[in-house]
């Protein structure tokens, strides 16, 4: 099997670190090893939270720079934050939503259109999937999962070992119950948007 490291990167509040967790766990599922690790570079919700899941045998759960084969982003802005752990082959998937800091609300920082964000993108890796993941997560009627459709963005694009019907049974066995219809259909709208990008 080869050794895939796949970054998320995501703002506090948008489920990065259930999105890593549920990978982990359908890699385990499907009987693949697998690390999973978490940068909370977060002091409140809001703030910058980092992920890594690697599948394969990778001996430390850090990814350096230029080490990543995908970078999952659920903000623009956040994807060109950790475009130094890209190479030149990367796979950037990112949703287009923006989710400007507290900065820039009170006027203290700008923040680039998203488009420019993912133009720069575009510049520095051959493969970009961009799409408004949080569009999506709102016609799956739960604005909360943007995170599942992120995930079904990369289950079409990433090539990756794990099977969907794996991280389908992660999805069911350890969402809640009420949401588990709506995180599915956003999985879904997820890996169709990314299929056709």
């Amino acid at each position: 099997m080869k050794t895939q490291r796949i970054v998320n990167v995501a703002v506090g509040g948008q489920g990065n670190l259930l999105a890593s967790n549920l990978l982990g766990m359908a890699a385990l599922d499907a009987g693949l090893p697998v690390v999973v690790s978490e940068i909370h570079g977060m002091a409140q919700r809001g703030g910058v939270v980092e992920s890594a899941v690697i599948l394969g045998g990778a001996k430390s759960p850090i990814v350096s720079a230029g080490e990543a084969d995908i970078l999952m982003s659920f903000e623009p802005l956040e994807a060109l934050r950790l475009l130094g752990k890209c190479n030149r082959d990367t796979l950037v998937i990112t949703s287009t939503r923006a989710l400007p800091p507290f900065t820039v609300a009170i006027g203290a920082a700008a923040y680039p259109p998203p488009e420019e964000s993912v133009a720069v993108l575009r510049k520095k890796v051959k493969k970009v999937v961009a799409f408004d993941g949080q569009d999506l997560a709102e016609q799956a009627k739960n604005p909360l999962s943007l995170n599942m459709v992120m995930l079904g963005a990369l289950f079409a694009r990433g090539e990756l070992d794990v099977p969907v019907k794996s991280i389908k049974k992660m999805i069911r066995q350890n969402t809640k119950e009420r949401f588990t219809q709506a995180n599915l259909a956003a999985f879904d709208l997820g890996f169709k948007a990314a299929a056709a990008a």
